[in-house]
């Protein structure tokens, strides 16, 4: 299924050639995936779905500017045992269409993603999230425990640890003039050393230059310490965007029974492209453990 809409406040005209770098990410996902345009207050979100029909939920929340398709290296090993479901975040790039109540609060987006599940017809479901979807994703799972099985995050920020300053002067070009060439040469400081996909790292760039009114709501840190659902941290060792010790120090602090790894090589925004296997060992087997009780 194909949605023709563009998203409120972007032209068609500017927008071509993320969709064409977005549907390039989508066909690399297996052929049997599907795409669902499901209605909430908040506008129409769509989700990229594969996997059986029956299994068990996983849903999986995207880092800024990266929509639902970033997943593609994922989806096949997920989807062996789960419904994988990835959902392009409303109010930033992608499928997903605002329309009707203001999305402006943390209240309205927990009660934006209650929408998703309730039109997934999913009561329960294993989270996943990178960058800001982990943000999202541990504090629906602080909102909604009674909805959440298991929960991963992947480099999550403002979770246990705040920006590294350096990184927040690095980002603000891309905030105050965002160009293509000025999020291109971002990310190539960003990811170097790494493999990380060209195809997703050209779809970032556009989705910086393409949609800067994109609107995505930003919150307090949460407080993981009250988190009553079994956890696991992967955290890029050579993140620019925090200390990557010292988040694991906070995140073991905080939550003593969470499974947290930390990935040496990687950068946080080579997730969730580079290395996949190993990402998707540490995170299938995670999942296995509930399947097995």
């Amino acid at each position: 299924m194909v949605n023709e809409t563009t998203p409120r406040g972007f032209t068609v005209s500017s927008s071509q050639d993320f969709f064409a770098a977005y549907d390039a990410l989508l066909a690399r996902w297996p052929t049997c995936t599907t795409e669902i345009d499901v209605p909430t207050p908040y506008g129409t979100t769509r989700v990229h779905a594969y996997g059986p029909a029956d299994a068990t939920p996983v849903l999986l929340l995207h880092g800024g500017g990266s929509t639902g398709a970033v997943w593609f290296a994922n989806a096949p090993a997920l989807g062996t045992q789960h419904r994988v479901l990835a959902v392009d975040i409303l109010g930033d790039a992608g499928r997903s269409v605002l329309g009707g109540r203001p999305l402006r609060t943390t209240t309205d987006l927990m009660a934006w993603l209650d929408a998703v599940l309730d039109g997934l017809d999913v009561s329960r479901t294993h989270l996943l999230g990178h960058s800001y979807g982990g943000w999202i994703a541990l504090t629906y799972a602080l909102h909604a425990p009674r909805r959440v099985d298991r929960l991963v995050l992947l480099d999550p920020t403002q979770c246990f640890a705040h920006y590294r300053p350096g990184f927040l002067l690095r980002s603000l070009p891309i905030l105050m003039r965002p160009t293509e060439a000025r999020a291109r040469a971002f990310l190539d400081r960003e990811t170097a050393g790494t493999d990380t996909d060209l195809g997703w790292k050209r779809l970032y760039a556009l989705a910086v230059s393409d949609f800067p009114n994109r609107k995505l709501v930003i919150g307090r840190r949460p407080d993981p310490a009250a988190l009553s659902v079994p956890l696991l941290v992967l955290l890029a060792g050579r993140s620019g965007v925090h200390d990557a010790a010292n988040v694991a120090a906070r995140a073991r602090k905080a939550v003593p029974a969470a499974r947290i790894q930390t990935l040496p090589e990687l950068t946080h925004f080579a997730l969730p492209t580079a290395e996949p296997e190993r990402t998707n060992r540490w995170i299938t087997d995670f999942l296995a453990d509930d399947q097995e009780k």
